[in-house]
């Protein structure tokens, strides 16, 4: 509510005030009602539902209970209007923001489309920030909706219905995350959502280990358990844990700010066409490691070797601290 209708809804709640007052005391002091009385014909008064006096009024009552009627009349509909103006205005001010919204959304392409809005949810939404991917926010709760407005562009629906997901823009979609806490409904939202756009990729959340081939055979290309996952992970702390730590480190170091970076040979343009990883020197130009290349095959290939030839469609996976990524990304244009 901003500062104009806030002095508008206080002032008509002050008149409306003011009348009851005016009248209790006007029925107490000039016709010698007791205080329940005066409070009863007060409000039979101004509402005017019809109801008789509590006794037969003389005439400076009567005059009174006009003057009454009348003022209580004006500043019952001065009232009515300001909460009217308020509530179509809210309205109003709501489907241009949801409107505004949408509109950003259609200009979307390549996104990720994030389904629930639960910690698994909040979780990629944050590292998605962290790597400024666009992405969409698909939640039914209205609770959830309120606190995104104005931050992250978001869909309001369930995730179930095709119309929600075409709102999301699914078709010009580059990836699909289901992260809702029930497995039905994350099958049903693959189901879904391969149906609308066959080259999705769809990484679902599962909470059973029996649920994994179902959403496989639905369409996911990829399942996370987060249970299973944080189980290994809270074990591998009792086993190594300064390794695991430091792992820990590697991913995120502080807020927004990444360690490492999967990378296109494509991304490059053209500058490392028949080269080698040796050839390429990003230790040297930018101070980051190369720790793993992936092939066009896709076939994984640990800690290469600087001979190793890069060739179009394959990936380099690269390691350093935050600066030095900032560099890589400056001096290769792939922010």
């Amino acid at each position: 509510m901003n500062k104009l209708f806030r002095s508008k809804m206080y002032q008509a709640l002050s008149l409306l005030v003011l009348v009851l007052v005016f009248g209790v005391m006007g029925y107490r002091f000039l016709s010698g009602y007791t205080w329940v009385d005066a409070f009863y014909m007060t409000i039979i008064t101004v509402t005017t539902v019809g109801f008789s006096e509590v006794r037969p009024l003389d005439v400076a009552s009567k005059l009174f209970t006009v003057v009454l009627i009348i003022s209580s009349v004006f500043i019952f509909a001065f009232a009515i209007s300001v909460i009217t103006e308020y509530i179509l205005s809210r309205n109003s001010l709501q489907l241009l923001k949801k409107k505004k919204v949408l509109n950003k959304i259609s200009s979307l392409s390549n996104h990720v489309i994030i389904c629930g809005f639960g910690r698994n949810g909040q979780q990629a939404a944050e590292r998605l920030k962290a790597y400024k991917r666009p992405f969409v926010v698909v939640e039914k709760d209205k609770a959830v909706i309120e606190k995104l407005e104005g931050d992250i562009l978001y869909v309001e629906g369930d995730a179930n219905e095709d119309e929600v997901l075409h709102q999301a823009g699914i078709k010009k979609a580059q990836y699909l995350i289901s992260a809702m806490p029930d497995d039905a409904a994350n099958l049903f939202v693959v189901l879904s959502a391969r149906q609308l756009n066959k080259d999705l990729f769809i990484i679902s959340r599962a909470a059973q280990v029996t649920t994994q081939k179902k959403l496989k055979l639905a369409g996911a290309n990829k399942v996370v358990m987060p249970d299973k996952i944080g189980g290994d992970h809270m074990a591998s702390l009792v086993v190594m844990p300064d390794l695991i730590t430091f792992m820990d480190k590697l991913s995120v170091e502080g807020e927004h700010t990444t360690n490492l970076e999967e990378l296109s040979i494509d991304s490059f343009m053209g500058k490392v066409e028949d080269k080698s990883i040796r050839d390429l020197d990003l230790r040297k130009k930018t101070g980051c490691t190369i720790i793993g290349y992936i092939e066009p095959s896709g076939t994984y290939i640990i800690n290469p070797e600087a001979e190793l030839k890069l060739l179009p469609g394959g990936k380099i996976i690269v390691l350093g601290r935050p600066e030095q990524i900032k560099k890589l990304n400056e001096m290769f244009h792939l922010d």
